[in-house]
C-alpha cells in the first residue's frame, strides 16, 4: 500500500524497477559478505572449544606420551577446522539472511504504520490510497 501511494514520475525510477526484479542473487551475495564475520567467529569459537577440551584430555596423559599428545592435539585441530568451517558458514549465512529479512519486513511494517498514520491525519493521502487500491482491484 505505501508503493501505491508514492508514485514516481521519473522514468529511470520506472525501468530500475523491473532491473531489481530480474537480478535476485545480488542480496544473497550481499548476506554471504555480511556472513562472513560472523562464520570466522563461530569457527574460532568453535576451535578454542575443542581445542580446550583436547587438552584437558591430553593432560590426563603422562609424560611419556607429549609427541603423541602433541600429534593428537593438531590431528583433531586441523581435522574440525576441515570438518566444521563448511557447516558453520552455511549456519551464518542463514542467519545473516534471516536477520536481514526481519529488518527489512520491521522497516515494511514501519513505513505501513507511518503511512496510515498520514492518511489518517490527512484526507487527501487517504482518498489517493482508497483510489490505488480501487484501480488494482478494477484490473
Amino acid at each position: 500500500m505505501t508503493q501505491l501511494a508514492h508514485a514516481t514520475s521519473t522514468p529511470a525510477a520506472l525501468i530500475r524497477k523491473p532491473a531489481q526484479a530480474v537480478m535476485p542473487s545480488a542480496p544473497a551475495i550481499e548476506t554471504e559478505e555480511k556472513a562472513r564475520p560472523l562464520a570466522g567467529m563461530l569457527l574460532a569459537a568453535g576451535m578454542a572449544a575443542l581445542l580446550v577440551t583436547a587438552d584437558q584430555v591430553i593432560d590426563s596423559w603422562t609424560d611419556g606420551h607429549m609427541l603423541a599428545a602433541w600429534v593428537a592435539l593438531w590431528t583433531v585441530t586441523f581435522a574440525a577446522l576441515a570438518i566444521l568451517a563448511t557447516p558453520l558458514r552455511k549456519m551464518s549465512n542463514t542467519g545473516a539472511a534471516w536477520l536481514n529479512a526481519y529488518l527489512q519486513a520491521s522497516k515494511e511494517r514501519r513505513e505501513e504504520a507511518q503511512m496510515w498514520e498520514l492518511a489518517r491525519h490527512d484526507h487527501r493521502v487517504m482518498a489517493e490510497i482508497r483510489m490505488a487500491s480501487i484501480r488494482q482491484t478494477q484490473g
